[in-house]
């Protein structure tokens, strides 16, 4: 299988249970072309020698993947990231204007100037993990009249709605506003195919659809921010507006499409990772228990999920700003550049039998949180959300087993995750 076939059939829906032996093939030649001015990048050395070279940009309107903001006939699936270039976002951009936002966002985010920012969402996290599992009990009882069985989805019943809380806190968001935005946000994810399905006539159904709600959901984060430009209030837009620190205040245009990015970021690829952490500790025998009975264990065993199967699979903005010669390929100027995070944390070169889900595993030094300028700014947060509603599961969720494996899976290649998780379970304790 040549690496453009390989990479093809990585990306079809019908392979998003599992296009990871595609990427083993990738993998065969881990800096690869895939198709005109594209390159993959799939073996663990390579993507990270290239992750912290400068002459990688994240500038999405350099992309020649038709991704930038000016480009006249974008390419299918494109939407979703030029919802994160209309007006530049950390994650699209390059120093200093990358530099400057992102110690922005970080006073208000985290240490030294919002030390206590991420810490107290503790007990919120613990209240809500807790509420969801109590409303879960109470529906199943009703339920479970009528088929014998109690379940659960483990998606839509208890992951999605913490992380969406939490960040809708987090940025001053009226949570009251989920149910519009979600559907957006659904939408555009769905829109968002970067693989040969998306040239088919669904496709592009699929593609005009999410754009027209990708447009829904920048001017709805963009009346929110002026509305706070006006008159400040709580949370991280409002103090970015209106900040007093060294870089001053962050525009209007730009706290928009940061809010886009923090509010998709700060809650999807947390909600793949509480699932895939479950899916992952009821597909292993003997996992359940093992962290039941040791939770200490459970830090080390989300590091190992996220290896094993990564939330952010890759983020397709890079290009190429000079010709550089890694892994035996040289990727020329002008090229796009993906940086495949899910292949790369499975490359026997850097992991011993990297298939296997080892929740002992210590030298896991993994792409799940990206690496580079560009590590996720949230991760400190999501391990924390991670942690907590993963504890409260293990303690009362009593003997869990998947309904269906693998489950159906959402339409998103970057944002991976499962569209469902049915478990079924003898009781939740209270």
């Amino acid at each position: 299988m040549d690496a453009a076939t390989a990479w093809a059939e990585a990306m079809k829906f019908e392979n998003r249970p599992n296009p990871y032996p595609y990427f083993a093939e990738l993998r065969r030649t881990p800096v690869a072309k895939v198709a005109e001015a594209t390159y993959v990048v799939t073996g663990y050395h390579e993507l990270l020698a290239l992750a912290h070279d400068p002459r990688i940009s994240s500038d999405i309107s350099r992309s020649p993947a038709g991704f930038g903001p000016n480009k006249p006939e974008p390419e299918p699936g494109s939407e979703h990231m030029k919802a994160y270039g209309r007006d530049a976002s950390i994650i699209v951009s390059d120093p200093p204007d990358h530099d400057r936002a992102r110690r922005q966002v970080m006073r208000h985010f985290g240490p030294p100037h919002s030390p206590d920012l991420i810490p107290g969402m503790e007990p919120f996290v613990v209240a809500l993990a807790n509420q969801l599992l109590d409303k879960a009990l109470d529906k199943a009882l009703d339920k479970a009249k009528a088929r014998g069985k109690n379940r659960l989805d483990i998606v839509e019943d208890f992951a999605y709605p913490i992380p969406v809380e939490v960040i809708c806190k987090i940025l001053g968001v009226p949570v009251d506003d989920e149910a519009m935005f979600h559907a957006w946000i659904f939408d555009f994810m769905m829109g968002t195919d970067l693989g040969p399905e998306g040239t088919t006539e669904q496709g592009r159904s699929l593609a005009e659809k999410g754009r027209a709600s990708t447009a829904a959901l920048l001017d709805y984060l963009g009346d929110l921010v002026q509305r706070y430009a006006e008159t400040p209030g709580e949370g991280l837009l409002s103090r970015l507006l209106h900040d007093d620190g060294p870089d001053g205040p962050m525009s209007v245009a730009e706290t928009t499409s940061n809010a886009m990015l923090l509010l998709v970021a700060g809650h999807d690829s947390t909600v793949n990772t509480i699932t895939n952490c479950v899916m992952t500790l009821l597909r292993n025998q003997g996992s359940w228990d093992l962290l039941r009975q040791r939770p200490e264990l459970i830090p080390r065993a989300i590091e190992e999920v996220q290896r094993l199967q990564s939330a952010v699979q890759f983020f397709p903005s890079r290009s190429a700003t000079a010709d550089i010669e890694v892994g035996g390929t040289v990727i020329p100027a002008g090229a796009a550049v993906h940086l495949i995070y899910a292949a790369a944390n499975r490359d026997p070169r850097r992991f011993d039998n990297p298939d296997r889900f080892d929740p002992l595993r210590k030298d896991n030094e993994h792409f799940g949180w990206g690496s580079g300028i560009h590590t996720c700014m949230g991760g400190p947060l999501a391990r924390l959300e991670v942690n907590l509603a993963l504890e409260i599961l293990l303690r009362r969720v009593e003997s869990p087993t998947l309904v269906v494996d693998p489950p159906p899976y959402r339409h998103n290649q970057v944002f991976r995750g499962p569209r469902h998780l049915w478990v079924d379970y003898v009781t939740i304790a209270g």
